[in-house]
């Protein structure tokens, strides 16, 4: 095959015919000459004649040839296959017509190899391409067929062609549709919804778990080690090892009602029913130290790099700075009743509470007053989640006389849906892999659901638990969740999947899919 017409100057011109054109030449534009190739690019290729001829240039000029640019972008689906012995396979009624070419050996490969070859460089099969292709082999195989690359015989080359988007997604996102690029090759999964297991795969018993809806004794640090309350005791559950740890005991005194870890993971905030914040270093299993500033229990806790928040039943929310003498640094006003919901968001600019009084407030990191006023929700708001994926997106849930999840945008304030779930909303928690959160519910059907963001259609509805799902935390992997009730037990449900980066080996340790059941104490 003649490859002549890729370099970049043009053939020699033919001896019969091309020479008087030569000489008759104008250098075209450049615009007109890229114009005219994009037209008609194959029979460019092999004249010598420039696209436009001025009528009055009579001598030939040291310029008169045509003009190629630098770039050349091909298109294969018009390619005469059968040149790379990659032709389409032969349809059963050809097959069967064509015994004797095949046993001369001159046949097209029809290897499993080549098909997936075929199917990776020029797409799917589809009518369209299998008639194009038909065509070529056909015309460069009759007798007198034009040389190879000439406009008879469909060129190797073009300048443009209808590709299919499910080729171009498959070939280069590496998503699902690529399976069927190579079918019998990858397994499919299917475009339905995700599977998720509807029963969980590990429950702990957790004696003394307390029926409060306005209390928060469960969370997961990034180290991978669960922290639970257990009347008046706090106990450390190790993912990895399976290993419970009594971390403190308050006395018959006193009673946990919060439990949260530092972004780190090394140190865990205790709040108590006498209004106590307690600092504790998990690895030592030692208290570092202890602010007396609420008056009245201390029901949510939340991390901001070294700033610890707390929320209390006496309607005030306290900023602690951990490097500072002071018990507190500052001091939030504006709920009517206990402060039940407590989060950062994740950039650590704007703190959402919740309040018994049915407020949502957000706070920026110096206000002593919030910034942004809910007022919609007509129960208590507890359940309160940031979204990892938008910036400013805000989740929260209403208890038994609302059921609604609504979502807030709190860059441009503005409200921006509303679902009725049917019951109490306990939690909620984003998902960090994809665009899915959870909610755990009361009463009346003491259910965990999984959405899908921003439809929220629902994944799985997970039940078992039989009192209200009122705790919930999730794995650091971001895969795996717990939920606790007053049923005293703890649950542990595969509902998310894991990061696209990241290998089918999970991050944390407790993916297992076998059903265990044991104690925490």
């Amino acid at each position: 095959m003649d490859h002549h017409h890729l370099h970049p100057h043009p053939p020699p011109a033919s001896p019969v015919g091309n020479s008087a054109a030569a000489a008759s030449s104008k250098p075209p534009s450049p615009a007109s000459t890229l114009s005219s190739r994009l037209a008609s690019a194959p029979s460019s290729r092999h004249s010598a004649t420039p696209p436009h001829q001025s009528p009055s240039a009579s001598a030939p000029s040291p310029f008169s040839r045509t003009v190629y640019s630098d770039r050349f972008i091909p298109s294969r689906a018009g390619s005469n296959l059968a040149l790379f012995d990659l032709a389409p396979s032969p349809s059963p009624d050809a097959a069967a017509g064509s015994g004797t070419a095949a046993s001369s050996g001159s046949a097209p490969t029809t290897s499993p190899y080549c098909a997936l070859l075929r199917a990776a460089l020029f797409g799917p099969d589809t009518p369209d391409r299998l008639a194009s292709s038909a065509t070529a082999c056909s015309s460069s195989s009759s007798p007198g067929a034009s040389p190879v690359g000439t406009p008879a015989t469909g060129n190797i080359f073009r300048f443009k062609a209808e590709v299919p988007r499910k080729a171009k997604r498959a070939l280069f996102s590496g998503e699902d549709e690529g399976d069927a690029l190579f079918p019998g090759v990858f397994t499919t999964r299917g475009a339905g919804p995700r599977k998720i297991a509807r029963s969980p795969y590990k429950v702990l018993d957790a004696p003394a778990l307390q029926d409060d809806f306005y209390l928060n004794l469960v969370d997961w640090s990034s180290h991978n080690v669960l922290a639970v309350g257990l009347g008046n005791c706090v106990y450390l559950w190790n993912a990895c090892s399976s290993k419970v740890t009594k971390l403190c005991d308050l006395g018959v005194d006193d009673n946990v009602c919060s439990v949260g870890w530092a972004q780190r993971g090394t140190h865990l905030a205790v709040g108590t029913n006498q209004g106590k914040v307690q600092i504790w270093d998990a690895a030592r299993c030692k208290r570092i130290r202890t602010m007396e500033s609420h008056r009245m229990r201390v029901g949510a806790l939340a991390w901001n790099s070294s700033l610890l928040s707390s929320g209390s039943r006496d309607r005030s929310i306290l900023h602690h700075d951990i490097r500072a003498q002071d018990d507190y640094v500052s001091k939030l006003t504006g709920h009517k009743s206990e402060v039940c919901g407590l989060k950062w968001s994740y950039d650590n600019r704007q703190l959402a509470s919740g309040g018994n009084d049915n407020r949502l407030f957000v706070w920026n990191s110096h206000s002593v007053k919030p910034v942004l006023k809910y007022n919609e929700h007509t129960a208590a708001v507890k359940a309160i989640a940031w979204s990892p994926h938008l910036h400013g997106l805000l989740a929260s849930g209403g208890g038994t006389a609302d059921r609604c999840i609504r979502f807030w945008n709190t860059t441009t304030n503005t409200h921006l849906s509303c679902m009725d779930t049917g019951s109490q909303v306990c939690n909620l928690v984003w998902s960090k892999n994809v665009n899915e959160l959870v909610s755990t519910h009361g009463y009346s059907q003491n259910q965990i659901i999984v959405w899908r963001y921003p439809t929220m259609s629902k994944l799985a509805t997970l039940t078992g638990h039989t009192y209200r799902v009122l705790y919930l935390a999730i794995s650091p992997d971001g895969q795996t969740i717990v939920t606790g009730a007053g049923d005293e037990t703890l649950r542990f449900w595969n509902v998310f999947p894991s990061p696209k980066s990241q290998s089918s080996d999970s991050l944390s340790c407790v993916g297992g899919t076998s059903f265990v059941r044991s104690y925490i104490r």
